[in-house]
């Protein structure tokens, strides 16, 4: 089968569009005929060798994939041959065929194609962990986004506007500013030409954020951590500014406010079962059009080159979707 290959953790560099054995399933596990896989920052660490875990070398990346289900494990109840669906992995779905768990799985709706199925599950499973599972969000609180334009910054703001909070979003660039506002966010704060805390301060009449989700890390992390409001969750999700900020803890300590860790492959390694519910609910209310996940472009397998540059470089908004197959649009 078709496929992008990584032979080495050079990045970009190490990648290239190979032949490649076709997967089998595990007993727990279906197999799909990939029609689209989206881009994420998480794919271009893995290929760098700056993520969390290294596959074996060669290995194919690409975390998030829709298609038609071909194959099924044995202890597989869900889902039979012909279904559409999205699924998520930690890689393979730069491919012409991959696996993944059953409980990673969801049933993509009719009206929903291919090339934003492949954009939901990690993007919209992080951010309703994050903004429903972990933080508890309520109407009317005031939640900041950072990276909001990304894929799971997007993500949160859309699906915080969606349970009635009041969104702020922080976007790197004035361009990604119009996005964020037509995704939910009330107010948008471009940390490139702004300063954080003071623009905070003023749209919160000195009062500070309830929930706080950051995608960044680094110095911004270390601003925002002084604009909590008491009782307030400031939730590290990324790093995508590649350095892990330190907090002073007197900061919790004096307003009260919590510092809770976001890891989704943790939660669903644990809990697949509340994550495969969470993943058909997100996945109707996609159908239903009460999310709209953003495709920055589609391109063909052979760019994988371009779209990993975009998302290193942070200009795409939202996912980039690789196409694979001339025949696997529809």
């Amino acid at each position: 089968m078709r496929a992008v290959l990584c032979k080495a953790f050079d990045g970009i560099d190490g990648l290239s569009v190979a032949q490649a054995a076709e997967p089998q399933p595990a007993a727990d596990e279906v197999m799909i005929d990939v029609r689209a896989a989206s881009v994420s920052y998480m794919d271009y660490l893995m290929t760098c060798g700056r993520y969390q875990m290294r596959p074996t070398l060669p290995y194919v990346p690409g975390t998030d994939a829709a298609g038609v289900v071909v194959a099924c494990g044995e202890r597989v109840t869900r889902f039979r041959p012909g279904d559409r669906v999205s699924c998520v992995s930690w890689f393979g779905g730069f491919a012409e065929r991959m696996v993944a768990k059953e409980a990673m799985t969801a049933f993509l709706p009719a009206n929903v194609d291919f090339a934003v199925g492949s954009t939901i599950l990690n993007n919209y499973l992080t951010a309703l962990y994050a903004l429903i599972e972990r933080a508890r969000v309520q109407p009317g609180e005031t939640v900041l986004v950072t990276g909001a334009a990304g894929g799971v910054g997007l993500a949160c703001v859309e699906l915080a506007h969606l349970v009635g909070a009041r969104v702020i979003a922080v976007v790197g660039s004035a361009a990604k500013a119009a996005l964020a506002r037509a995704h939910g966010a009330e107010e948008v704060i471009d940390h490139s030409r702004e300063d954080v805390r003071e623009r905070v301060k003023a749209l919160t009449g000195g009062e500070g954020l309830d929930v706080c989700v950051d995608n960044v890390g680094g110095a911004l992390f270390v601003n925002l951590a002084r604009l909590m409001r008491f009782n307030g969750r400031l939730m590290p999700i990324g790093f995508t500014s590649g350095e892990i900020p330190s907090l002073a803890m007197n900061l919790p300590l004096l307003k009260n406010y919590s510092v809770v860790g976001v890891f989704i492959a943790a939660w669903t390694q644990r809990c697949p079962d509340d994550a495969s519910r969470a993943a058909e609910t997100l996945m109707a209310w996609v159908g239903e059009g009460k999310l709209r996940p953003h495709v920055d472009r589609v391109l063909p397998l052979e760019g994988v080159a371009e779209a990993m540059s975009a998302v290193a470089n942070r200009s795409s908004q939202g996912r980039i979707v690789l196409q694979v197959g001339s025949h696997r649009s529809a």
